[in-house]
């Protein structure tokens, strides 16, 4: 082989070479950049909503297990319902939710559909008012009061909510009364009202 075909095909090795590279290094970049797009489309799959967190709960297998733990539950729907965005749809099913955790008696006197127009009306006039609950408060475990009224069991708590409403914040203390279902053993919500004469600053 002469120096000149040797210095050909060293130059043609090393631009063989430089192409492999050139090759290779595409391949990694699109890799990786499928990898990302990957991983942000698998997260934003997985991620779950405040409200799609709600309505994911099956009560029938997953029902709070105590009074403070129904006020809870109770709190964070309403937490959901006066925070966050939803369609009419959702507002419906979060309605459903709270209705579930209802004791028959209120739930009868508060009709699903007309209960569905007043829970959209309050939300609306909180938002219009600039009003969002922040944090709550349940009575601590032990603080629960326990009796039974009329051969039922039923339990008394209360709750303070934080509530911010421009830049500034109050708190609303609410007391629950609270009956356990006879059939099932469920504590469901009889009623509740505000605790105080009026919102504390």
């Amino acid at each position: 082989m002469s120096k000149g075909d040797e210095s050909m095909t060293k130059s043609n090795g090393g631009k063989l070479k430089t192409i492999i590279i050139v090759i290779i290094l595409a391949a990694l970049i699109g890799g990786y950049y499928f990898y990302l797009s990957n991983k942000e489309k698998t997260q934003k799959e997985t991620q779950v909503s405040t409200v799609q967190d709600i309505l994911l709960r099956n009560l029938e297998t997953n029902y709070p297990p105590t009074p403070k733990e129904v006020v809870k539950y109770y709190s964070d729907i309403s937490k959901c319902v006066y925070n966050e965005s939803y369609t009419d749809e959702e507002l419906q099913k979060l309605a459903d939710k709270l209705l579930a955790i209802y004791d028959d008696e209120l739930v009868e006197n508060n009709p699903r559909e007309q209960y569905v127009k007043d829970l959209a009306k309050d939300v609306e006039d909180m938002r219009n008012n600039g009003y969002s609950i922040v944090t709550y408060t349940p009575s601590a475990s032990t603080d629960v009061q326990y009796d039974t009224i009329d051969g039922r069991e039923c339990a008394k708590l209360y709750c303070t909510y934080s509530i911010k409403t421009g830049a500034n914040y109050v708190s609303s203390r609410q007391v629950f009364m609270l009956r356990k279902e006879t059939a099932t053993g469920h504590w469901k919500i009889l009623g509740f009202e505000i605790a105080d004469d009026a919102v504390n600053e």
